[in-house]
């Protein structure tokens, strides 16, 4: 089976534009190039990913693009636009002739901004048009506090093509559901939204169990089903949790769990399909190892 990585960067700090590395783990503070990943990835059976940014600067998305040449196995890049620029679609229209057929979405990192609602503001407008016009995705990094705010920049561009990064970060590390998931229940009505199935060990606390990522998965299957849902590894901020291949060992198991027979789009179809990469799926691949990584089988067995 093809699988696709739908989530997952590359950073060199020396590049001096990461700020929000400085409060990071500092197991997270130096290079992750694609001579780290590139042994892993294979391993695990991943042939491809969608490289994302991590840096809010388009030259960022430049130093992506360059990466990319370098890894086959990166099939798109999701970038970084001044969204509030009055040359924003010059910008846009700049990026892709850069990626040369890399650039496949744009993400402003609307969780580190100050103002809950900036992604509503009217002065994006433009730039969203622009986003739409273009054929680009939109990556929706955002937590609870930004739902209100996504909600009503969907209502304002329904044909908008955007995938919420993370699950929306719930809080499953101090167990709290409730309000997460009707926010969910609102936005999951919009069709054009999209979900990612990654950055959920990441979120767990000390010395929370990983089976506590379950309820949340069920929930996002219950929402968007597995044709809108689409596998992630966030490496490297997964590595502060677990590696490479015991993610992608859980979440196959839990989507088998609850949707069986859907690994084929939830691991790679959805991800194609989404950002419209170039990827044939119909080519042999073999099947992602299975039992590996750190834990082997810690999620439980059907219950």
């Amino acid at each position: 089976m093809i699988v696709v990585d739908a989530h997952q960067h590359y950073w060199q700090p020396a590049r001096g534009d990461y700020g929000w590395l400085a409060q990071a783990p500092a197991l997270l503070q130096h290079a992750f190039l694609p001579e780290h990943l590139r042994a892993q990835r294979e391993a695990a059976g991943v042939q491809y990913s969608v490289l994302v940014q991590a840096a809010p600067t388009e030259e960022e998305t430049r130093y992506l693009f360059e990466l990319a040449r370098e890894d086959e196995a990166v099939a798109g890049v999701v970038g970084w636009v001044d969204m509030e620029a009055g040359d924003v679609g010059a910008r846009i229209d700049a990026l892709i002739r850069d990626g040369n057929g890399l650039l496949c979405g744009l993400r402003p990192m609307a969780q580190d901004l100050a103002d809950p609602d900036w992604l509503a503001r009217p002065s994006l407008d433009r730039a969203f048009d622009c986003i739409l016009d273009c054929g680009l995705a939109f990556d929706a990094l955002v937590d609870v506090r930004q739902f209100p705010a996504l909600l009503r920049r969907l209502r304002r561009h329904p044909q908008l093509n955007v995938v919420l990064d993370h699950a929306g970060k719930p809080d499953i590390g101090d167990g709290r559901f409730d309000q997460w998931t009707s926010w969910i229940d609102e936005l999951a009505q919009h069709a054009s939204l999209h979900c990612k199935l990654s950055g959920l060990l990441t979120l767990l606390g000390e010395p929370v169990h990983e089976d506590a990522v379950e309820p949340y998965v069920a929930d996002l299957f219950s929402h968007f089903g597995p044709e809108r849902l689409m596998w992630g590894s966030d490496w490297p901020v997964l590595t502060t949790h677990a590696n490479y291949a015991h993610w992608l060992q859980v979440a196959m198991q839990l989507t088998e769990r609850y949707a069986p027979g859907a690994q084929a789009d939830v691991f790679a179809a959805n991800a194609v399909r989404f950002y419209a990469l170039d990827i044939d799926l119909r080519q042999n691949a073999p099947s992602p190892l299975r039992g590996e990584g750190r834990g082997e089988g810690r999620i439980s067995p059907d219950r």
